[in-house]
């Protein structure tokens, strides 16, 4: 059985980002898609599709296109109220809904692990037992949040 992956916006958004200053994450993002996320049962949420349509940005067809056959997770109050609690107890700031949905997503779910390049409010070392206290407490699985770097298979060639 494959493990589950849990897709913010951030991991289709770099898939097809071109800025200079994203170049590494951008390129580990690519390698991931293209090498590891056969291996991987990929989610995305209504959430991860309304980031990615918001607004006019470069690439955004092909990004939107990337995501057309990945599984939709529903959405519902429940989760609503979890991504509530997240910023009640600030976990996430209150700006940061989608953040906060996005773990609720992954949470409420039980994905294996939240895939994103949000180093800030999700894939942050300092906000893991904060977040392991909360989704005990609300008895909810904790996804392991980690970067494309994090989640390749690994090499055993001693050469």
């Amino acid at each position: 059985m494959k493990k589950t992956v849990y897709l913010d916006s951030s991991i289709p958004s770099y898939l097809f980002d071109e800025r200079d200053s994203l170049k590494p994450y951008i390129e580990a993002t690519k390698a991931w898609w293209q090498q590891e996320r056969n291996n991987f049962e990929i989610h995305i949420s209504d959430e991860t599709i309304a980031e990615l349509s918001r607004g006019k940005y470069p690439n955004q067809a092909k990004v939107l296109e990337s995501i057309i056959n990945l599984n939709v997770l529903v959405g519902s109050e429940h989760i609503i109220d979890i991504a509530q609690t997240y910023m009640n107890h600030y976990l996430m700031p209150k700006h940061s809904e989608s953040d906060a949905l996005h773990l609720a997503y992954a949470s409420f779910y039980r994905m294996d692990f939240l895939l994103t390049w949000n180093c800030n409010h999700l894939a942050n070392a300092n906000k893991k037992p904060h977040i392991r206290i909360l989704n005990t407490r609300l008895n909810l699985s904790v996804p392991e949040i980690v970067t494309p770097l994090q989640l390749f298979k690994e090499n055993n060639d001693d050469n």
